[in-house]
């Protein structure tokens, strides 16, 4: 196994979901899908966003599509036209979590 950024084998796709951010992360075989369950807890990606995140995290699993989905709440300081930040719909959030090394 070696250390590789998640952004070397996986693709991301995030948005708003009200007042947090909603993160995907998928891949394209099993091997890989197994390293992203292994890898992505919870608290990792809750200490990955600790900076913006001040909510709870949930991880949803879709072995289906080899997928991992994040709700991270109260991470966009209130939502849409609410919020004061940069990106107040989670749009980069995805990209974030691609910067993320894993060992594989």
């Amino acid at each position: 196994m070696a250390k590789v950024k998640l952004k070397e084998f996986a693709f991301a796709r995030s948005g708003d979901k009200g007042d947090g951010s909603n993160v995907g992360i998928f891949v394209t075989n099993a091997g890989d899908y197994e390293v992203l369950k292994r890898e992505l807890t919870v608290e990792r990606v809750k200490q990955h966003f600790r900076a913006i995140c001040k909510g709870e995290v949930t991880r949803y699993e879709a072995p289906n599509l080899f997928a991992l989905n994040f709700l991270l709440r109260d991470s966009l300081g209130g939502g849409g036209s609410e919020s004061l930040k940069t990106d107040a719909q989670g749009k980069t959030h995805g990209l974030a979590l691609l910067e993320l090394e894993v060992e594989r």
